[in-house]
This record gives C-alpha cells, sequence and structure tokens, in this order.
C-alpha cells in the first residue's frame, strides 16, 4: 500500500518541482496558526484530535457528501483539541482546501496527506495548518526525514512523525522529532491493533507528546490510552461513520 500511496503522490510532486524551477513559490500563510502542541496539551493526557475524512481505502466512501464546515463546527462544538484533516485524494477523497474550509473552526489544523518531498512541506505551509504529518517509512532515512522536520518548523509548523515499528521510532528519533504518533494500523496490511499503541507507549521519553492513531472509538478505550500515556487520540473512522458525529465526540472527550 505504501509504494501505492507513494505512487499517487508522483504527479502533484512533478507539478510542484516545475512551479519552483518556474519561480512559483507559495507564499507562507500569513493568518494565524493556534499551536498544536499547545492545545494538545491543554486538553490531555487523552485529547481528542478528530479527523475529517470522507473516504479510506480499507473502507471505500465513509460519508457522502460529507461537508467539511459542518464537521468543523461539530469538532469544535464538541471538546476536540485538534482537527486532522485528509487531503489526499485519490484513496480519501481529500483536498488542500479542506484546510482553508476548515480554519474557521479556530482548533489547530494537522494536515495529513503522504509527504516526503520538501516541496509538500512548502505547500502546507502556504495552507492555514498548524501541523503536518511525516510518516517515518516513506522516507528514505533519518537524514531525509530530518530534513522535512526542519524545513516544517521553519514557518512555526509542527512536524508529527508517524510510526508503526521500532525502525520508525529509531529514525524520528535520530532526526528530531518530539511528536510521535503510533498508527495502530500497519499501512502494508491496513490491519489494526491497539496493541501497537499499548507497547509502544512505554519507549516515551519526557519532553515528547504522543499520539495513538486508528482504532479508536470507545470512550473506555480513550481513558485506557491515556492512563498508559497518551497525551492525544485521534479518531477518524467511527466519528465519519457515525450518525451523529458531534454527540459521539462529546462521549469520546467525556462532555456528556
Amino acid at each position: 500500500m505504501l509504494n501505492k500511496f507513494r505512487e499517487a503522490k508522483r504527479l502533484e510532486i512533478e507539478s510542484l518541482h516545475k512551479d519552483f524551477a518556474a519561480g512559483r513559490i507559495p507564499a507562507a500563510f500569513r493568518g494565524e496558526r493556534p499551536s498544536f502542541i499547545d492545545a494538545i496539551r491543554a486538553k490531555g493526557p487523552g485529547a481528542i484530535i478528530a479527523e475529517f475524512k470522507p473516504a479510506s481505502p480499507s473502507r471505500g466512501v465513509l460519508r457522502p457528501d460529507a461537508n467539511p464546515l459542518d464537521f468543523a463546527d461539530a469538532y469544535a462544538k464538541n471538546g476536540a483539541a485538534a482537527i486532522s484533516v485528509l487531503t489526499e485524494h485519490k484513496y480519501f477523497k481529500g483536498t488542500p482546501d479542506f484546510l482553508f474550509m476548515m480554519n474557521g473552526s479556530g482548533l489547530p489544523l494537522l494536515r495529513k496527506d503522504f509527504i516526503f518531498d520538501p516541496l509538500q512541506v512548502a505547500m502546507t505551509a502556504s495552507s492555514p495548518a498548524s501541523a503536518v504529518l511525516l510518516i517515518a517509512r516513506m522516507c528514505d532515512d533519518a537524514a531525509h526525514l530530518k530534513q522535512l522536520v526542519d524545513i516544517a518548523r521553519m514557518p512555526g509548523l509542527t512536524p508529527v512523525v508517524e510510526i508503526f515499528d521500532q525502525a520508525d521510532l529509531d529514525r524520528a528519533r535520530e532526526a528530531g522529532a518530539d511528536v510521535i504518533q503510533v498508527n495502530n494500523r500497519d499501512l502494508d496490511t491496513l490491519q489494526t491493533s491497539l496493541d501497537q499503541g499499548r507497547a509502544f507507549i512505554r519507549q516515551k521519553r519526557d519532553g515528547e507528546l504522543w499520539i495513538c492513531a486508528s482504532g479508536v472509538s470507545t470512550r473506555a478505550q480513550v481513558e485506557e490510552m491515556a492512563a498508559l500515556g497518551f497525551d492525544a487520540i485521534l479518531v477518524g473512522t467511527s466519528l465519519m461513520e457515525a450518525e451523529d458525529p458531534g454527540a459521539m465526540l462529546a462521549e469520546l472527550t467525556g462532555a456528556r
């Protein structure tokens, strides 16, 4: 699957490089970027990062005609600390436009996509995103990942580095990452297990912020992951499929 995800970004990256060579460099976003880390710390441990994704590779279309404005409003009103926004089109039916559409929520936005080229990070900096997801295993080595981490930090983006195995965690730390997201879904097989989070949180270090992603759908699971040491829990599919996403989010956050 990772190779498919990488290939899906090929034309986009080629276009970015052509624009860059022609001197068409996007200006950095000049509006406010709410602090992603501060928002998580304020509501953690166990803060909820609510995700907006119209589709997924494993489930297909999750919610036909999902309106990002409605979701942004529901997430802001029901206790989310931040919003994860899928911008990948082929597999998740996303678009970078969602970042601008959901910016009115006032919550920090995490751009979630398959980002492994420096110009993709530069494009993210031209949006209202407060953070950008970098998947450790999509980078060639720690030096490649460090380049992306450093570029993200320059305009004030928080680099969130996603891991699945020990090699990923080692690479993330060598690259200087201090926000670690454990993906409970193996992107090679798309199988999910919370045992991933349960195992890796034992390696959390002082000063690091850790996020548990995928497979969480109940308040009891949120409480368990928080008790283990996760600062935040990213919840996507279950919110997108819920009859009332706002009400489900309120349950997850403990607001009701």
